[in-house]
């Protein structure tokens, strides 16, 4: 999945001439948490966050204090450079992206650097429940498997021979190289039979665990 798929096209944006009550103005009217800042021909040069308005905004302690703060320019709060994506990149570098650099929304630029869209941390969160299939009615399987090829594929094999679906698979390291855990996430609210069949195959089922099964 891209991230073009899932940005919003059309992002609320300001001018970094535009004053701070001005943007808060924005954010409470539109429910946002980001506004990306643009020049006259919509480059990105910076983006302001609700975060960044609250910090500027009098206390509600001095309300009516120091509201000249407020008609201060975009451009005194905003952050520049700018971290952004491209409308082409995969939804999960993005969300790679915004867990290293510990920031929940990314603009999408695209030629010298105009403005095409914008994407969250949000967006993404809930597309990668889609993609795991974690909203369906699913059972979760967790296998230990050798670090070696083919282990996915019979496993997989067996899936298919007991007619199930497989909605999703994850990969993970296990506690060293020589190990590694496949997760599924399959058709059936009953995974019973066959997890008896993995285990039987010489498989370790770290969850759900049968009574009896291999520990």
């Amino acid at each position: 999945m891209l991230v073009e798929e899932i940005m919003n096209t059309t992002p609320i944006h300001i001018k970094a001439e535009a004053s701070i009550e001005n943007a808060m103005n924005l954010i409470h009217q539109h429910k946002i948490r980001h506004l990306p800042v643009t020049d006259e021909k919509d480059r990105i040069i910076g983006i302001v966050s609700d975060r960044d308005i609250r910090d500027a905004a009098p206390s509600i302690f001095h309300a009516g204090e120091q509201k000249e703060d407020l008609q201060n320019p975009v451009s005194r709060i905003m952050t520049s450079p700018v971290i952004t994506a491209n409308r082409l990149d995969f939804v999960e570098e993005a969300a790679v992206v915004l867990y290293e650099n510990d920031i929940s929304a990314l603009p999408v630029a695209e030629d010298n650097d105009k403005l095409a869209g914008i994407v969250t941390e949000t967006k993404i969160l809930h597309n990668l429940v889609r993609l795991t299939g974690a909203h369906q009615p699913s059972s979760r399987i967790e296998i230990k498997v050798s670090n070696v090829p083919g282990e996915l594929a019979f496993i997989s094999s067996i899936f298919q021979e007991e007619q199930i679906n497989i909605t999703s698979v994850l990969v993970y390291p296990g506690n060293n190289s020589e190990s590694k855990y496949l997760t599924f996430r399959v058709q059936t609210m009953d995974p019973r039979r066959v997890i008896q069949k993995i285990e039987a195959a010489g498989y370790k089922t770290k969850w759900p665990r049968l009574p009896g099964g291999n520990e």
